[in-house]
This record gives structure tokens, sequence and C-alpha cells, in this order.
């Protein structure tokens, strides 16, 4: 017996319709005739993943069926980041989009981190290559990477919420642009400096973490994706596509503003 494996190419240019009855229309952003974003939100998957063979939410599958059409990934972000995702409906604009992606494409995010930060600040700070855990990438885990990022302090908040020997718990809200893209770069330069963005469980602070869920009801990552700045690969505009925050994290916010007795101007 002969076994046959059907494969399905689809030419660069080519743009291929689908019939199918979308359940959860994905939140739309921006869309013309050769892209589309959407706003993701925190838990769901980009496309699917060996890491998480039972996920069933993924951001691919709700814009094809938003749509009714095949949508490639430009780039991605974190399961638990929220925020600006952009999507090509044709392979050939990911390829102009990904040349130019790290250096020609603005890319910027908020976050609440632990502690006060002051001003504004760059981080250069090489990371180590990390792999996903079932990838063959796995061989380059000893790899260091170059990698940048910037923040802007936009508010201060001092919470009478008790930490270890603390009276009070310190947080900054802060604009993030990334200038290289690395894997976690954002949650690994911020646990670098010793200000770890409140909800994550991989590079955070676990204390840190149970305050914030059992005071501020924070339930996910406080990080979300709210710029992306770009020349159009086809009309050359420029295009600002911009994300609000969850609203897991505007709630978190709204509870800073109404318990906190201290912040910034």
């Amino acid at each position: 017996m002969v076994l046959c494996a059907i494969v399905k190419i689809i030419p660069l240019g080519v743009n291929i319709k689908l019939e199918i009855e979308s359940k959860q229309p994905a939140d739309i952003l921006y869309q013309d005739e050769w892209l589309v974003a959407i706003n993701k939100p925190s838990g769901q998957l980009v496309h699917r993943s060996p890491l998480d063979p039972h996920a069933t939410d993924f951001a691919v599958q709700h814009v094809r069926d938003t749509l009714g059409t095949y949508v490639y990934p430009i780039h991605r972000l974190d399961r638990p980041t929220s925020g600006v995702l952009l999507f090509a409906l044709y392979p050939g604009i990911v390829t102009q989009m990904q040349s130019v992606w790290e250096h020609r494409v603005h890319k910027q995010y908020k976050a609440l981190v632990r502690g006060w930060l002051h001003g504004n600040g760059y981080i250069d700070y090489s990371l180590k290559y990390q792999a996903d855990k079932l990838a063959e990438a796995n061989k380059k885990e000893n790899i260091v990477q170059t990698a940048m990022s910037s923040y802007v302090v936009r508010n201060q908040y001092e919470a009478p919420l008790a930490t270890k020997r603390y009276a009070t718990t310190r947080y900054s809200l802060i604009d993030l642009s990334l200038h290289t893209g690395r894997k976690h770069q954002l949650r690994r330069h911020l646990a670098h400096i010793r200000h770890p963005i409140i909800g994550d469980t991989s590079h955070g602070d676990g204390a840190q973490n149970k305050i914030a869920r059992q005071h501020l009801g924070c339930k996910n990552l406080l990080l979300t994706c709210t710029k992306l700045a770009f020349e159009h690969p086809k009309t050359g505009a420029n295009i600002m596509i911009t994300s609000p925050l969850s609203p897991n994290f505007s709630d978190c916010l709204s509870r800073l503003d109404d318990n906190c007795y201290l912040q910034m101007e």
C-alpha cells in the first residue's frame, strides 16, 4: 500500500476565500486590502502550538473565521500579552513587513511594574536565546543575543498594601518600546532591572502577583501592545494602529486610582 500526502500550495499573491461561520468575531482594529490588525486578548495563542496541544483559542483562527479568508501572522505576541496583532492577507506581504520589522516599525507597549521607575530609560542587556521547549532550536540555547528596550514613566502609585517588610506597595505605569525582538524581551528586561511586570508568572515576583490578584483584581499579565506604527508596504502611507488596554488592566488601574495616596502628576 502506498501512502500519499496532499499538499496545498498557495501562491504568494493569491488570497483564498473560505466559507466559515464565525462563532466569536475577532476585535478588528484596522483592515485594508492587504493587512488586518486585531486586539488580541490575554490568554490567546497566536496559532496552534505543541506547547499546549489542548488549547482551542487561536488568534489566527478567529481572524480567519471573522473575515472568511486565510490570514498570515506578521509577528507574535506572547500568550499572556494583549493588544495589537498584525496579519497579512497575502503571504508576500509577510515577507515585506518582516524585512523591516525590527528597525522601521515602532512597537509600543504599556505595562504596570513593581516599584518606582523615574523619567525615562534605555535597557541594553543581551539575553540568552530561549527556544520553545519542544523546538529543535534548543540546540542554540547557549547563544546570547543583543536586546534593547526603552521606557517612559507615565504614572507612579503607592498603595497601602503591605509587601514583605514594606508597609506599602509601589507601582509604575510605563510605556515601553522594543528596539529588538527577543523572546519575552520586555518581561525579561524589566525583571533584570528589578521592576518585573505585574502578573508575570514566568519572570515576575510571586508575592507581588499575589497582592495584585487579591487587592487589585489582577487576573492577567499587565502588558499590552498599545501601538504599531509603520509605512504601508503597498501604498507607502504612514499607518498607526492603536489598541485600548484590556478590561482587566483598566480595572486594575482604576482600583489604584481609587485607593492610592500618592501619584505622579
